[in-house]
């Protein structure tokens, strides 16, 4: 069978993956925290018809003569761009600008990772994200969760991570402050769902410290901004032109099966 058939196949697998990050990226074009996908595609093994070989004293050098495969995906990489803001005026929606991530406690007692700043106040006045998960930091709240008073007022998170509020004495309490976590390769985390990632071998989390969370705007830390979210970082019209760019390598690729199929046909035909 011809090779071209074979390289057009993986061709089609290849753009197919491709345009089924592309959706996803189109799905979560609203989703607080989100972040987009990338292809890269390599090519596959290739047949040497004819080995190089070097000069002699009567003939110079030959390249080697070499036959593709096909194509393969790469990989799969999450962008880790800075989001655009979203003002919502509420306290307890925080944007991170710059390098790090939330850290929440999931109820098996493991940590999570997230962007996604939507975090809300339960019956016991713990700080918990949409999925009822703890937000982590320091201060006097049990297992290093972040706890507000019913009474308290005028909420507000400083840039450092501060919780302040006013107690039903009329005092000021700065006792608390949300940590966050800091990785040197982000895009080596693993999605979960739920806009969360889990620590992985190769992300690169900073273990410093024993709860391994560092302090907001420290050593590089991203500060927080209360009263916004961070947005998804899709641009669609970048969306829209992959998806036209891989939609047309799709089709090329179909192009060669057929071409190819032809081919193999008139062979067939040969003998009438």
């Amino acid at each position: 069978m011809l090779r071209s058939m074979y390289s057009g196949i993986s061709g089609m697998k290849g753009f197919q993956e491709k345009l089924d990050v592309i959706g996803n990226n189109i799905a979560n074009v609203n989703t607080t925290g989100f972040k987009k996908g990338r292809v890269t595609f390599q090519d596959m093994l290739s047949q040497t018809t004819t080995g190089a070989s070097g000069p002699t004293d009567n003939r110079g050098g030959v390249n080697p003569s070499q036959v593709g495969l096909g194509s393969q995906v790469g990989t799969i990489d999450d962008l880790h761009t800075q989001g655009s803001s979203q003002r919502t005026d509420n306290p307890l929606d925080l944007q991170l600008e710059g390098d790090g991530m939330f850290a929440v406690e999931k109820p098996d007692e493991t940590t999570a990772y997230t962007r996604a700043g939507n975090f809300y106040m339960d019956e016991d006045g713990d700080i918990v994200n949409a999925d009822g998960y703890y937000l982590q930091g320091d201060g006097n709240g049990t297992d290093g969760e972040l706890k507000i008073p019913d009474e308290a007022t005028s909420i507000n998170i400083e840039q450092n991570g501060t919780v302040t509020y006013v107690d039903e004495d009329g005092n000021i309490d700065k006792s608390q402050q949300i940590r966050i976590a800091q990785f040197s390769n982000p895009a080596g985390l693993e999605k979960t769902g739920n806009s969360l990632y889990t620590n992985t071998e190769n992300a690169g989390l900073n273990t410093d410290n024993d709860d391994n969370l560092v302090e907001p705007e420290k050593n590089g830390a991203a500060s927080i901004v209360s009263g916004a979210l961070e947005m998804s970082n899709v641009d669609l019209s970048d969306e829209f032109t992959n998806m036209i760019t891989a939609q047309r390598g799709f089709q090329a690729n179909t192009r060669i099966i057929t071409t190819s199929d032809e081919i193999l046909q008139e062979l067939v035909n040969l003998k009438r």
